[in-house]
């Protein structure tokens, strides 16, 4: 009976790992995100508390191309780096 849980319990390790993986991913790529956006959009010097419209657009537009090319670079990396 014990070996038929192992399989179970390795398949539940792999999966915990591979969630784990999957959020450092996500957490890194948010950091890198919001670092490159924000010195590329955002002005050094604060006049106001809020964020204005070109500062807006700007941040949008980074926001799109940062994860078209990063979903390129994925599509290029799972197929040989051959792009789509």
């Amino acid at each position: 009976m014990a070996a038929n849980n192992l399989p179970r319990e390795v398949d539940a390790e792999q999966i915990f790992g591979m969630a784990e993986k999957e959020m450092e991913y996500r957490v890194e790529f948010f950091n890198k995100l919001t670092h490159t956006c924000f010195n590329k959009c955002v002005e050094k010097k604060y006049k106001e508390g809020e964020l204005y419209m070109g500062e807006n657009t700007c941040i949008d537009r980074c926001v799109s191309k940062y994860q078209q090319v990063t979903n390129i670079i994925g599509q290029m990396l799972s197929n040989g780096g051959r792009p789509m």
